[in-house]
């Protein structure tokens, strides 16, 4: 739900290179991000989610860059709102490189009545993205026990998104968020951080931090 990733000329740069590395890595099973997983199992939700508890404002505090996001430059937010038992109204903003706000309206729609963790999200305008019908295209991978964190994806892996209920991130804090998205089957190498206050302060790859 929070598809709108803080990216600029630097990110588009980044982009490339994490191509050029995934080009130049042996051809065997790893996991990867721009391009999916290879060898690996669909990424798997988390047994149960509560969406009472995940309801509300998430600051985006890094990502698998997005090509549709590069209007995006920091203060990345997405707010869940309930609808109804099986949609949920997303809201996201950010920052763009000019200094305005950037926004767009979407739904959630639950696609897994069992844990409630697998939703299609869909925005209207945004190509493959406007009907309110479709696969899943967002899972809750993980969650912290306060619900003060989250990583969402993609089923191949071709998205991820850190999710945290505070802006402010730790360096510590970035080393567990790195260690749970790389056993959840990403490569760190192709995960960017989002500047917010108290976060990061510039665009780099997550395993650098």
């Amino acid at each position: 739900m929070n598809i709108r990733t803080a990216l600029g000329r630097t990110a588009i740069a980044g982009v490339v290179a994490a191509g050029a590395l995934l080009a130049a890595a042996p051809a065997q099973a790893q996991p990867v991000g721009p391009l999916g997983s290879v060898g690996l199992e669909p990424l798997a939700p988390i047994p149960s989610l509560d969406v009472e508890r995940y309801l509300g404002t998430w600051n985006q505090v890094a990502a698998v860059p997005q090509p549709f996001n590069l209007i995006c430059a920091r203060d990345t937010q997405a707010n869940y709102q309930m609808i109804d038992e099986s949609n949920i109204r997303v809201e996201n903003t950010c920052t763009t490189w000019t200094g305005g706000e950037n926004r767009i309206v979407g739904n959630a729609r639950v696609n897994d009545t069992v844990t409630k963790a697998q939703l299609h999200v869909s925005f209207p305008g945004v190509p493959t993205q406007e009907s309110q019908e479709g696969p899943t295209n967002y899972i809750v991978a993980y969650i912290a026990d306060d619900y003060s964190w989250a990583f969402v994806g993609s089923p191949t892996r071709t998205s991820g998104f850190v999710l945290k209920r505070t802006p402010d991130v730790s360096v510590e804090q970035f080393r567990e968020i790195r260690s749970v998205v790389e056993s959840l089957g990403y490569d760190s190498n192709f995960i960017t951080t989002t500047p917010t206050p108290g976060g990061a302060t510039t665009i780099q790859q997550l395993s650098t931090v």
